[in-house]
């Protein structure tokens, strides 16, 4: 990579580089002069950068700024639509994809219902399927593909894209995701667990922005965590940081986990818990809700006991609450070991109603150290659906605008077909 006069840029300009276009994709500052309170570099080294990141494409000037008294600065612009990425979230039930610009924002998002055990050869193939779709209906005009973000439903090896071990993604263990969709598409591509993906999702793009330490709780089929720490998001040493799910919280030997163990939380209070335990109560007569879908042929899952538990049903109220204090017992001794600001709870069983979060938030406060919980937020993830999606995206913008990969590509104005990018590698 070079400067716009041709001269090759060394470490340290690389490093000013980078510091400039991350001020002005963040929004922390918008003009020449906001660049260099922010950053301390010099004028003439503010100006050189934003020249090359101007060249490259990455930002442009806007109208004149306010003016503190000397002459009005140009306003600086992140181009977000200079590429656009796909993205997926894979769930335990459902796949989810779309579009995003380099900001983050989904210009595009369509869901699918789908079974993750079904393998990675069927999985990957319909989410290829979905992606060509999304392409196929874009305008010639609208900007290239820059990379791929994948979020997986299991612990994720993050260096090399792959799954490890996932308990309930039979046949995904080491699959080469990554790799395949590199191949594929002819982009860089990133793979995480999806609730790291969804934790990132609102710390840069929703309710926790700002925050520097905090939990995202996914309450869906299964249950798990993304942890953000210091501002960083915390995958641990093999990925599998936040698998709350697999905690023991009981010691019960009637209930076998997916993951083969027994006392699991997930396999007490998860969605695919709730929908074991309301077909029993349907089945037994504890709830005559859940007992006259049952009758009309309807399938009972984690929603049907939800919406049960909103119309009296008493079973369904002590499945719900149940569920929301084991969970919360979980996270109480999370909040007293992490000390986060800000819990977001998220998932599909989450969003089903009031009283599961009731629940979640009054065992916390019970449970946990009255210091740890002083300022402690615990809130509905406002993304919802989004979270992950958008998360995949930030993950595939930050590494792209990272100083390891910058350099491999910004000569040429896009990463795409970049042997150098197409196949990260991890940084050291």
């Amino acid at each position: 990579m070079a400067e716009p006069d041709g001269q090759p840029l060394l470490a340290e300009q690389l490093d000013t580089l980078v510091t400039v276009l991350d001020l002005a994709r963040s929004g922390t500052a918008r003009t020449r002069p906001e660049i260099i309170r922010h950053s301390g570099l010099g004028r003439t080294v503010v100006t050189q950068r934003v020249a090359h990141l101007i060249d490259a494409g990455l930002l442009e000037e806007g109208t004149l700024g306010p003016s503190n008294g000397g002459r009005a600065p140009r306003q600086l612009h992140f181009r977000a639509n200079a590429g656009h990425l796909l993205v997926a979230e894979l769930g335990a039930t459902s796949i989810s994809v779309g579009i995003a610009d380099l900001a983050g924002q989904l210009v595009a998002q369509q869901e699918e219902p789908w079974t993750i055990a079904s393998g990675a050869e069927a999985t990957l193939t319909e989410v290829e399927r979905m992606f060509d779709t999304m392409l196929d209906t874009r305008n010639p005009n609208d900007p290239q593909i820059w990379g791929i973000g994948v979020g997986v439903p299991g612990p994720v090896e993050f260096a090399t894209g792959r799954p490890v071990a996932p308990p309930i993604m039979p046949g995904w263990d080491g699959y080469q995701v990554r790799d395949r969709l590199a191949e594929r598409y002819d982009v860089p591509v990133w793979v995480d667990n999806e609730v790291n993906l969804m934790a990132l999702g609102e710390f840069r793009g929703g309710l926790a922005r700002g925050e520097r330490d905090l939990v995202y709780l996914k309450i869906g089929t299964g249950i798990g965590a993304g942890l953000i720490s210091a501002g960083q998001l915390h995958r641990g040493n093999k990925g599998c940081a936040g698998d709350v799910g697999h905690v023991a919280i009981l010691d019960d030997a009637s209930v076998i986990c997916r993951c083969g163990n027994i006392g699991c939380l997930e396999a007490f209070a998860g969605g695919a818990a709730l929908a074991r335990d309301g077909l029993a109560a349907a089945t037994d007569g504890r709830s005559p809700y859940l007992a006259r879908l049952l009758t009309k042929g309807h399938s009972i899952e984690a929603r049907d006991v939800a919406k049960a538990a909103t119309h009296g049903d008493l079973a369904s109220v002590e499945l719900l609450t149940r569920s929301g204090r084991l969970v919360g017992e979980m996270l109480a001794t999370l909040v007293n070991f992490f000390n986060p600001s800000l819990v977001l709870v998220g998932g599909g069983v989450a969003g089903a109603g009031d009283l599961l979060l009731a629940t979640i938030k009054q065992t916390v406060y019970r449970r946990s150290l009255p210091l740890a919980t002083r300022d402690l937020r615990i809130a509905r993830s406002p993304l919802d659906d989004r979270a992950g999606l958008m998360g995949a995206a930030f993950m595939v913008i930050d590494e792209l605008m990272s100083r390891e990969r910058l350099t491999a590509w910004i000569g040429h104005k896009s990463p795409i077909g970049r042997s150098d990018v197409v196949h990260p590698v991890p940084v050291q």
